[in-house]
């Protein structure tokens, strides 16, 4: 765990094509650097330094206006590090914090104030896995005053009983990843049936981040498949992500090619912009320019 992993192409392509004006980036994360923020010790890896600077760098190169950070189990629960990028970034940029689930109201207030738009928690076995979904419930309610909204990363199998829980939630839901299917196994699957139930449900979203993910091979022909599916059927509760730097991955993606999949993903000009633009506005409320 100690020699560093670099989990990031540093050179990725330009995109093809332009993006709308202010189109969101979703989900992104930042690493370090580690000199100024420590790494958790409860890390399942050591990363190879993705600070700000070069988040800010990237979005430039790929015509990105705005982004949400989301905090990573690198850093565990201290999210200074995407606190620091939230200041740096001049109103485009907010961030998800982690955070334990008993967060006092006094934390909560300090994170919605300074930029955090929600709390993610991870179901993921190698994240941590367990999460107290009754706990979780009354976190909810504690959250909704601060329109704040609840962001959960899952294993697919685990929508079917996840979702009557996410189904109380008393703040909005985001679904990490598309819930983490197997692109592979189509959209008539079980899994992905049942994130398309809990989907029609009110107040549920979803990220088409990790068509890389779901599908390891590029150009990621199977994942596309399922976003598109995705933005079709749920128009108005879809955002898009990069999910730079990529980590715990099975390879290191192109984040120009990502870009380019946006078009594959959205054909319409019509779902590009509230894909990337007013459906990000509407969740996470960025301050108009």
């Amino acid at each position: 765990m100690n020699t560093p992993i670099r989990t990031y192409n540093p050179n990725p392509s330009r995109p093809d094509k332009h993006l709308p004006t202010l189109a969101c980036d979703s989900h992104v994360h930042v690493f370090g650097p580690a000199e100024r923020f420590a790494f958790a010790s409860t890390r399942n890896f050591t990363p190879v330094d993705a600070p700000k600077e070069r988040l800010f760098e990237l979005h430039r190169h790929l015509g990105i206006g705005r982004c949400v950070i989301v905090q990573s189990a690198v850093h565990g629960m201290d999210n200074r590090a995407v606190e620091d990028a939230i200041a740096a970034g001049q109103g485009r940029y907010l961030g998800v914090a982690l955070a334990p689930i008993d967060v006092s109201d006094t934390e909560l207030q300090r994170l919605a104030s300074v930029g955090f738009r929600g709390v993610r928690f991870n179901f993921m076995p190698h994240l941590g896995g367990a999460v107290d979904t009754q706990a979780l419930l009354a976190l909810t309610q504690r959250m909704a005053p601060l329109h704040m909204h609840l962001q959960v990363h899952f294993p697919s199998a685990m929508v079917h009983t996840l979702a009557p829980v996410l189904a109380q939630s008393a703040v909005p839901v985001v679904i990490d990843h598309m819930g983490r299917v197997d692109a592979l196994l189509g959209a008539q699957h079980a899994d992905f049936v049942a994130l398309c139930e809990l989907l029609a449900q009110p107040g549920m979203h979803v990220k088409v981040s990790g068509i890389d993910r779901i599908d390891p091979t590029p150009p990621y022909a199977a994942g596309l498949l399922l976003a598109r599916t995705l933005v079709q059927r749920f128009p108005d509760q879809c955002v898009w992500g990069t999910d730079w730097p990529h980590p715990n991955h099975s390879h290191v993606p192109d984040d120009g090619a990502l870009v380019n999949a946006i078009w594959h993903i959205a054909p319409e000009a019509d779902l590009r912009q509230r894909l990337l633009v007013d459906n990000p506005q509407a969740l996470y409320r960025f301050a108009h320019p």
